[in-house]
Order: structure tokens, then C-alpha cells, then sequence
């Protein structure tokens, strides 16, 4: 397990977010005070060292918790899994969501599942993004260079930062602009 700390003081909304996988289950923690965020931690979750499919399960249930303890979110967003032309593969991935679901539960934090397509649209602007866009992104979003290179990871922390955005109301559902120019125009708010 990789994870990556920043400091923060003083949140008022701790949220976590995560992007299940069977292999690899990204993670990203983020502060908000509603119009503001910033990184807590990253991380990713690897389970390729268990053969069995069901300690993979144990593993990312026990680490999910861990990090729930550890620290205290108020709210779980997590992507939700999307179909593909494999449906034993979806099957294992709503498996990993509900090992993840299922530990922030058990300690009563409250759930918001954001489709893959919402996730980029809210991050890039663009519901068809790269994985590598969404990182880059996020960098600028939050004022860092020093995310990991793991794609894993800073898809969770994309899921927390589309958490972030859909409370604040930005961006607005099936917006288009057609550059950063018209998106600033649009958004004076977000740019600092």
C-alpha cells in the first residue's frame, strides 16, 4: 500500500473517495469547507498478491476501514462501476464497491456513487477524458505537483473532488464550454 500525506487544519468536511478495484483500489482524502479543498492523502490499495478472489475482498474491506478510522470522513463518495462487454469482470467490481461500501457503513458514514463519466466531466470537463488528463487536472485544481503517478490513486482522489464540486454546485449537469476562457467566464469563483 502506497499513501501519500498533506497537512490540513481544521476541516469542516473530511471526504473520501475512492475508485474500486479488484487489483487496485485508488484512494483520495480532501478537506472542504464548501467552496475551498485540499489534500489530506492518497493512496492506492494493491491486492495482486492474494490468489484467491475473495482475500482480495477481505483485503480491501480491512484496508477501507483502516482508512475510515484512521480518518473520520463524513462522507464516502465512490465511482460507481460501469458496464462492460465482460460481465464476470463487473461482477467483480461491484464486489470490490461493496467491500468498500460496506466498511464506511460499519462505521456510519454516509455513501454518494458518481458515475466514470460524471467523474471526468467534473474534473476536466469532459465525460470521455484519459485517466492521465484527470491527473493532470487534479494537480491543477489543487495547486500540486507532488501527486503520485499512480493512476489508481488520483482516480480516487478525482472521485472526492467530483464530491467536492457536485456540493458547491460546480460544474453545472451537461454544461459545455467551449474553452477555458468561456468555463472562467462561467466560473470566476474557481480561479484563484
Amino acid at each position: 500500500m502506497n499513501t501519500y500525506f498533506y497537512n490540513v487544519a481544521n476541516p469542516k468536511q473530511i471526504i473520501l473517495g475512492i475508485d474500486p478495484g479488484t487489483q487496485v483500489t485508488g484512494y483520495g482524502i480532501i478537506s472542504s469547507d464548501g467552496l475551498t479543498m485540499e489534500l489530506i492523502a492518497i493512496g492506492s490499495i494493491h491486492t495482486e498478491k492474494f490468489d484467491d478472489h475473495y482475500d482480495r475482498l477481505q483485503c480491501i474491506y480491512d484496508r477501507v476501514l483502516e482508512i475510515v478510522v484512521s480518518f473520520k470522513p463524513t462522507v464516502l463518495a465512490i465511482e460507481a462501476p460501469f458496464f462492460g462487454k465482460n460481465v464476470q469482470s463487473m461482477l467483480k467490481l461491484g464486489r470490490a464497491q461493496g467491500m468498500a461500501i460496506a466498511a464506511a457503513l460499519s462505521q456510519k458514514v454516509p455513501i454518494q456513487e458518481y458515475s466514470p463519466k460524471k467523474i471526468k466531466q467534473s474534473i476536466t470537463g469532459n465525460g470521455n477524458a484519459a485517466k492521465e488528463q484527470v491527473a493532470a487536472m487534479l494537480g491543477h485544481i489543487l495547486k500540486t505537483d507532488a501527486l503520485p503517478k499512480q493512476l489508481d490513486a488520483t482516480d480516487g482522489l478525482a472521485v472526492a473532488v467530483c464530491h467536492h464540486f457536485s456540493m458547491i454546485g460546480i460544474p453545472k449537469a451537461g454544461k459545455k464550454y467551449s474553452g477555458w476562457d468561456a468555463f472562467i467566464k462561467d466560473n470566476p469563483k474557481r480561479v484563484k
